[in-house]
C-alpha cells in the first residue's frame, strides 16, 4: 500500500505581540503545492518510507503541541489510518546541506543527460525503463525498479548521449525544485514577514 503526504504551512506573527498571543495559524495547503509521492523526499525530510539514504531533518516528531487548529483537526480525522507526523520550519530547511551525498546507492537507477555545460546531469530516476531494460538485459521487473540493489555503485550502461549509472542522491536530488519548490517559494515569502522560525512545515501521512 503507498504513503501519501498531507498537512499545511503554518505561520506565527512575532512583532509586537506578548509570548502567550503568538499563536500558529494555517497559511497554506500542502496539497495546493505538492502533488507528488517520492520516497526518497520523504525519506529525506521526515524518515518516512526511504529511511536508510539520508538521516532526516526532521524525523517524525510528531504534531506540535501548539498546532494550528486546521492541523489538529485534520490529523485527527485520520485516527488509527495515521502513520506518523512531523514538522520543520523553514530556518531549518534553510540551514539544511542540500548537497550532503546519501550514505547508500539509490535503489532505483539513475539516467544522466548532458547539460548545457557538456557535464552529466541527473535526468531521472528509473525514468526510461523500457530503453534501459534492453541495455541491461535484465527482464524481472523486481530487480528492474530496484537495480540499485542488485548492481554496484557505478555500474554504467551507456546509450549515445545519455547514461545510465547506479549511484547516490544528494539531498537536493532527493528533495528536488522541480517538485518541492512551490512549497519552499511560499515558506520563504512567508518567512520574509514572520521570521525563519516563525514558519514550519507540519505533515503526516497515511
Amino acid at each position: 500500500m503507498g504513503t501519501d503526504i498531507y498537512g499545511f504551512i503554518e505561520c506565527r506573527w512575532d512583532r509586537w505581540l506578548d509570548e502567550d498571543d503568538r499563536s500558529w495559524n494555517k497559511a497554506a495547503d500542502l496539497s495546493d503545492l505538492y502533488n507528488g509521492r517520492s520516497y526518497a523526499a520523504f525519506g529525506a525530510l521526515f524518515g518516512v518510507r526511504d529511511t536508510g539514504d539520508f538521516l532526516p531533518l526532521a524525523d517524525l516528531r510528531g504534531l506540535p503541541a501548539d498546532a494550528s487548529p486546521e492541523s489538529r483537526t485534520a490529523f485527527e480525522s485520520w485516527g488509527r489510518d495515521s502513520r506518523g507526523s512531523s514538522w520543520i520550519t523553514w530556518a531549518e530547511l534553510a540551514a539544511a546541506n542540500w548537497d550532503e551525498v546519501a550514505n547508500e546507492a539509490d535503489g532505483c537507477v539513475h539516467e544522466y543527460r548532458r547539460g548545457a555545460g557538456g557535464a552529466w546531469e541527473l535526468y531521472g530516476r528509473n525514468s526510461s525503463l523500457t530503453r534501459f531494460a534492453e541495455l541491461s538485459g535484465i527482464n524481472d521487473p523486481r530487480v528492474l525498479y530496484r537495480a540499485g540493489l542488485s548492481y554496484p555503485e557505478g555500474t554504467e550502461w551507456p546509450d549515445g548521449d545519455r547514461v545510465f549509472r547506479i549511484a547516490r542522491l544528494t539531498r537536493k536530488q532527493a528533495v528536488p525544485d522541480s517538485d518541492w519548490g512551490p512549497v519552499w517559494s511560499v515558506m520563504r515569502t512567508l518567512a520574509s514577514l514572520h521570521g525563519d522560525e516563525g514558519v514550519r512545515l507540519v505533515v503526516w501521512f497515511g
